[in-house]
């Protein structure tokens, strides 16, 4: 993505230093870089066209591995004075473009966007500016709750880190290669070769199998990427003597055909790849070999060769300036729909024109003028500089975490009074009192405030109360009182999971003690759903058999439970998913009949994911009409298949309660009620309204607890 589409004339497998050999200019190069942002920009504004644009990336990665390695193997480094060249060659290049966009995106972002979004940005923006943003993805990736979180304006960071981690780590490995051909007298080319090749194997392998367990992580850490830049680096020590000796494997129209082979393995990659391929995993290599097959061919640019259409100057000029595009394009893809309210065409076609000029003064002005005005600056001095930047950078990161902790803290302090007040129109109640009775006002205050919100989750987070993919363990964990002599499970998902602080406040009052058996998106059914990974749906369903077998052992006296279904069955639709998931319940209910287990099923709460992507960024969006935030019934509210199974169970130990009321009136449910903001996403309750709800769901819980000889 970053090196200069240059190799050297002749490449030197020499253990003699030698000046850094003028280079010749690939035209052909430089319209695959072009080809490749490219595709990002157009998948990233229009993914349904262009579903696959995300190979743009593993483009760049060949090219960056290609020109580097070519670099590094025709004047390798022998110390520690050579690499710290080769690093601030790569700094002044890279830096001031970067930094630069992540001072503008951090400012904008606090300008433009809502407050629920500034600490994501803002912790986003120190790991881009450490380049280890793509670690900071593959944590938050594997996150459920997370998951659910907006894009940050400088997610695309992540590939940049790859590259710079590249950049760190490859001439160190090319100088231990090359310092061990002439311990051993070994052909430098065999051992840098030999070398390089047991990475790329080792990265692929590794790829391959991520890709497979937890593709969500894998998609941005480096040993999975590698092997892609790899790839490029052995191109480049293959056909190192191909130009200088003036002999090619193939002949003038074979290298034509091998070109437009792998550029047409590019761009069908680009429209038949989605979202739902596996990547990177072996899928990459089909980009990946096509974008070498071209670098391979040096097809000439004669009449019939791609390289003629990759030479044309709108091609040449994008391709020049790839970089600082790819800098700014999605920066202006997050932020602008929070000025405009929209992005639809005319706001896609603005983006891209703003791009292309932003992308192209920044490499005039920028990457131009520190790249070249300073290459007689010494490697200790491009350090400093480079260090006081991101120094700025990251400290206008910390200056804003700083801010949103302070407002966090007058928020829970908010919190904590409007808690201790409580009232008679506070949270649920305002819903349930007679109409009039309660101000239903969409202004004011609410509780917790919108940043807060997200964070606002039930205590099982904290205590790491819930099994995640690939769901080896069962877990357990205790609340309400531990010597109660009336035990009770709750049981499910998430949806269970947030009901924890009203079941949590009742069996508190009541002397009871509840254990969680909780999952993330797993649901206690014998349904197999659609996974990314074939290890997550066996685990998920053999977690799902444990759980109905601890259940029915007689260890509890009632089991509470609720359910999202969130994953589309196996085979189907998510649309028509309903009759798998309602027979997988209908199996499950049919264990508890069996084994006289008295349940009580909570129906699933309305789900604002239905039209929103966030209910806390919603009501930072619109402060003085919440009004705006809210939903129709008939969308938010889901029909429930587990509900559905337990209503047609034949025992009155199997009972199902329904407070979808105290959520939603008859045809809308808002965003706040009783001035508590109700969700702390698109679909779970906050821990706050979750505990209003505890009066209302005692009277189900105690009648069930009764009904088996409870107190």
């Amino acid at each position: 993505m970053t090196a200069t589409a240059q190799v050297p004339r002749a490449l030197t497998t020499s253990s003699v230093r030698r000046p850094r050999p003028k280079q010749a200019f690939r035209a052909d190069i430089q319209g695959l870089r072009a080809v490749a942002v490219a595709a990002v920009l157009l998948f990233h504004l229009w993914p349904d066209e262009i579903s696959g644009g995300f190979v743009g990336v593993d483009v760049f990665f060949v090219i960056s591995g290609f020109l580097i390695t070519s670099h590094l193997y025709a004047n390798p480094p022998h110390d520690r004075h050579d690499l710290a060249a080769f690093w601030s060659r790569r700094v002044r290049r890279l830096l001031p473009a970067s930094l630069l966009v992540l001072t503008v995106t951090i400012v904008a972002t606090r300008l433009v966007a809502p407050e629920t979004q500034w600490a994501t940005t803002a912790a986003e923006v120190i790991a881009a500016a450490l380049y280890v943003e793509n670690w900071q993805l593959a944590r938050t990736s594997v996150d459920y709750l997370a998951a659910e979180n907006a894009a940050s304006p400088v997610q695309h960071f992540w590939s940049m880190s790859v590259e710079e981690q590249f950049y760190l780590m490859w001439p160190v490995l090319i100088l231990v290669l090359v310092a061990l051909a002439r311990r051993t007298g070994r052909a430098q080319a065999a051992m840098v070769g030999g070398g390089l090749a047991v990475v790329v194997a080792a990265s692929l392998a590794f790829s391959v199998y991520a890709t497979a367990t937890e593709p969500a992580g894998a998609y941005f850490i480096t040993p999975t990427r590698i092997w892609e830049l790899g790839v490029g680096a052995l191109l480049a020590l293959g056909t190192a003597a191909w130009p200088r000796r003036g002999r090619f494997p193939l002949s003038m129209t074979g290298r034509t055909v091998l070109a437009w082979l792998g550029l047409a393995a590019i761009v069908l990659t680009t429209l038949m790849y989605t979202d739902r391929t596996p990547f990177p995993g072996w899928q990459a290599s089909v980009p990946v070999l096509g974008t070498a097959a071209v670098i391979a061919a040096l097809a000439p640019p004669t009449a019939g060769s791609p390289v003629r259409l990759l030479a044309v100057r709108p091609v040449q000029f994008l391709g020049d300036i790839s970089y600082s595009v790819y800098l700014w394009h999605w920066p202006l893809v997050i932020l602008v729909p929070y000025v405009t309210g929209q992005l639809g065409w005319l706001e896609k076609s603005a983006i891209l024109v703003s791009t292309i000029l932003l992308g192209w003064a920044s490499k005039v002005y920028v990457e131009d003028r520190f790249r070249f005005a300073v290459q007689g600056a010494s490697a200790l001095r491009s350090f400093q500089v480079a260090a006081l930047a991101m120094a700025v950078v990251v400290a206008l990161g910390v200056a804003q975490v700083i801010e949103v902790r302070q407002r966090e803290d007058a928020a829970k302090a908010d919190l904590a009074q409007a808690l201790a007040a409580g009232g008679a129109c506070f949270g649920a109640a305002a819903l349930a009192a007679p109409r009039g009775r309660c101000d239903q006002s969409s202004t004011g205050d609410p509780v917790p405030a919108p940043a807060q919100a997200p964070d606002d989750k039930t205590e099982a987070y904290e205590r790491d109360c819930f099994s995640s993919a690939p769901f080896q363990h069962l877990k357990r964990c205790e609340f309400g009182d531990p010597n109660g002599t009336v035990s009770i499970a709750l049981v499910g998902n998430s949806h269970a999971g947030h009901w924890l602080p009203a079941v949590e406040r009742i069996a508190k009052q009541k002397g009871w003690k509840v254990t969680t058996l909780l999952a993330s998106e797993c649901t206690t059914s014998t349904t197999p759903v659609v996974w990314n990974a074939g290890v997550k749906q066996r685990g998920c369903l053999r977690w799902a058999d444990r759980v109905l077998r601890e259940t029915s052992s007689g260890d509890f006296d009632l089991i509470v439970t609720s359910q999202r279904n969130g994953r589309p069955a196996l085979g189907f639709s998510y649309a028509d998913s309903y009759p798998s998931w309602l027979d997988g319940y209908r199996q499950v209910v049919d264990g508890w009949v069996r084994a006289g287990t008295s349940v009580v099923v909570i129906h699933d709460t309305a789900t604002p994911g239905a039209t929103l992507k966030s209910v806390p960024d919603c009501l930072a969006q619109h402060p003085d009409d919440y009004a705006a935030c809210s939903g129709p019934r008939s969308a938010w509210v889901p029909r429930d298949p587990l509900a559905q199974a337990a209503t047609e169970a034949t025992t009155p130990r199997i009972s199902v309660v329904d407070l979808n009321r105290l959520l939603c009136d008859k045809d809308t449910c808002p965003a706040v009620i009783g001035g508590v903001t109700v969700y702390s996403d698109a679909s779970h309750l906050t821990k706050t309204f979750a505990g209003t709800l505890a009066p209302y769901l005692e009277p189900a819980l105690a009648k069930a607890v009764e009904r088996v000889g409870g107190r």
